[in-house]
């Protein structure tokens, strides 16, 4: 690990400020990432600016009726929150299902939306990676792909996004609240919070140098049936080859997100009308213009199939 100036920010604004005064700075919290890639020198910040004790922590209802989640709540608490398991039950198990306990106990709700890829070519330092070196080209192209994208990808990258949150936050349509340098907030869709590869994978999200993330805010409960089912080579503290987060009416009606297929939370309103019609006939218009590689083309199948059996919970 390389040598850095450390400071603790008194306000979120003094905090985004800082940020962006000073080149090479990162946010830590919890650090649950941050810290793995310090250490294998991918990500070599030359200052941190500790954001754990700005009151961000907080689950608090909002006046029209959703919650607003503070950047700093821990999963822990978000996934058990009274609330969060009755009103966004998709939320919590999507919560649960991801990493392990230890983890969601240090794991903060915005550094869980910005945490990296898990891509093994990314982890490997002696490989081309155009998410670690932009311009040194993809390993994963041509190499082994089992894990990676079907959809969304570029000549440039083929990562998966690694979190069940984010699936569970882009059914439910929140916002992430966030703050920049100038003091100034805004309201990001979650829709629009991760980017696409492109021919730039190295810039992951749609925040501007120094922004933080505040909170994130979900509407008014909508109902229904609630179901996360993920789908892995064994049964825990593994990523995804497939998450399906479905909210399922009783009319059969919903909405649907997936993970494990593309650089980010993978949702098409359009497809999910036809969610009365079945998995298949939403599959092929979500996965519409999939290009997955000869390792992993069992995954557009195997969305069919976990959506399938997700239906057919939501039926029982």
């Amino acid at each position: 690990m390389k040598s850095f100036t450390y400071e603790r920010a008194n306000s979120p604004t003094e905090a985004a400020a800082a940020a962006a005064r000073i080149k090479g700075a990162k946010f830590i919290a919890g650090g649950t990432n941050l810290l793995d890639l310090m250490k294998l020198q991918i990500e070599t910040p030359m200052h941190l600016i500790d954001v754990n004790s700005l009151a961000l922590d907080k689950i608090e209802a909002t006046p029209e009726g959703g919650l607003r989640i503070g950047a700093l709540v821990r999963n822990t608490d978000l996934a058990a929150d009274e609330r969060v398991r009755r009103d966004y039950g998709l939320l919590s198990r999507a919560l649960l299902a991801g990493a392990s306990g230890q983890l969601r106990n240090k794991a903060t709700t915005a550094g869980n939306l910005l945490q990296r890829t898990r891509c093994p070519y990314f982890y490997d330092t002696n490989q081309p990676c155009n998410k670690r070196q932009p311009g040194s080209g993809c390993s994963a192209i041509g190499g082994f792909s089992r894990q990676h994208a079907v959809i969304g990808s570029s000549e440039a990258c083929i990562a998966t996004h690694p979190s069940d949150m984010a699936i569970a936050m882009r059914a439910l349509d929140a916002l992430v609240e966030t703050v920049r340098p100038d003091g100034t907030t805004r309201n990001i869709p979650v829709a629009e919070f991760h980017s696409l590869p492109g021919d730039t994978p190295h810039i992951e999200t749609t925040l501007t140098p120094g922004e933080l993330i505040t909170a994130v805010t979900l509407p008014k409960p909508i109902g229904g049936k609630h179901i996360y089912r993920k789908v892995r080579d064994r049964a825990s503290y593994a990523f995804a080859l497939v998450s399906v987060g479905a909210i399922v009416q009783p009319d059969g009606t919903g909405r649907v997100a997936v993970g494990g297929v593309a650089h980010k939370p993978w949702r098409s309103e359009a497809a999910e009308s036809d969610l009365p019609k079945g998995a298949k006939a939403v599959t092929e218009q979500l996965l519409a213009g999939a290009r997955p590689t000869s390792d992993n083309a069992f995954k557009v199948t195997l969305v069919e199939r976990t959506l399938g059996a997700v239906l057919d919970e939501a039926r029982s």
